[in-house]
């Protein structure tokens, strides 16, 4: 079956295609001519279709032959770049990366992530650090980490929103008092009759992108001010406000806390960001990795109003 033909094969077949001759394809590949006899048997015997018409005379391609060469010469030699890439990429990928998270977004995705990421570059070193939840980003510009795990919602000219390899549902934190606590989904519009989190100044206008109005207009109060996740609990636990957050965020996982799904937003992305003036092989590395672990998300449902919000 041409899904069993090996790299070895075409490599073979394309040198036994330029030079047309067995014995000088051996010279060529430093191998015996039985061997080169050997692997285009074998990939013809794959592909169902001869490559090669051989006389005592000569060898020339079939018509089979030469779609085949015109199409694997560019293949291969892409390949052969990726390949090169890589192996100099991971000489390059040295060192120490520091990877900042906040307290909502460490986790399985995250572990997952320098978990990969440690198999694949063994000689760079990986440090996760974690960092103010509503003002992670002073935490990339002044050096102090070297690329962040945070979800993206990122709308700030000197950083770049990288892979995001993880989506996860959106959920309203209530208390398990609370009216809405047995509802089995909320939706937007419902966040008018409640009121929200006022997070500090320092917060990211996109992380945290509640409008002043639900879709039919409605206003949307944010009266309680805070300045950790931890604050955001308490007033949950107690009644005095809702949170939309992500299902998944353990911290929101107690007795007292109800998550109820919101039907009409879409899942939240998780992924990395840097300041663009700092991109370096270590942090492209990373993305890279990330990129080939990437979780799908759920159907998304019809986009409401509200951001990604901080928790």
């Amino acid at each position: 079956m041409w899904q069993d033909v090996e790299l070895r094969e075409l490599r073979i077949f394309l040198a036994l295609a330029d030079e047309l001759h067995f014995g000088r394809t051996a010279e060529r590949l430093g191998i015996s001519q039985p061997a080169v006899s050997e692997a285009i048997r074998v990939l013809e015997s794959r592909l169902g279709v001869k490559m090669f018409d051989r006389t005592s005379r000569r060898v020339r391609l079939t018509p089979a032959g030469e779609a085949l060469k015109r199409s694997l010469v560019p293949a291969l030699a892409a390949l052969d770049q990726a390949l090169a890439e890589t192996s100099e990429l991971s000489r390059e990928v040295r060192g120490l990366l520091r990877i900042g998270f906040v307290l909502t977004t460490e986790g399985p995705a995250l572990s997952r992530l320098t978990g990969a990421f440690q198999t694949r570059y063994p000689a760079c070193e990986v440090r996760l650090q974690e960092v103010e939840t509503f003002d992670a980003y002073r935490a990339l510009r002044r050096g102090d980490i070297d690329v962040l795990c945070n979800w993206l919602a990122v709308d700030e000219p000197d950083l770049t929103a990288g892979t995001a390899f993880a989506h996860y549902p959106r959920a309203l934190a209530v208390a398990a008092t609370h009216r809405l606590a047995g509802q089995p989904t909320v939706s937007v519009e419902e966040l008018a009759d409640e009121e929200v989190a006022l997070p500090p100044p320092s917060t990211p206008a996109a992380v945290y992108d509640l409008p002043p109005r639900t879709p039919s207009g409605r206003p949307i109060r944010r009266t309680q001010p805070i300045h950790t996740i931890n604050e955001i609990l308490s007033l949950v636990a107690r009644g005095r406000i809702v949170h939309p957050t992500s299902s998944t965020v353990p911290i929101f996982n107690r007795d007292d806390v109800v998550l109820i799904p919101i039907g009409d937003l879409p899942p939240i992305p998780l992924g990395l960001v840097w300041v663009s003036s700092r991109d370096n092989p270590r942090i492209r590395a990373l993305n890279g990795v990330a990129r080939s672990i990437i979780v799908a998300p759920a159907a998304a449902p019809s986009t409401g109003a509200a951001g990604p919000g901080p928790g």
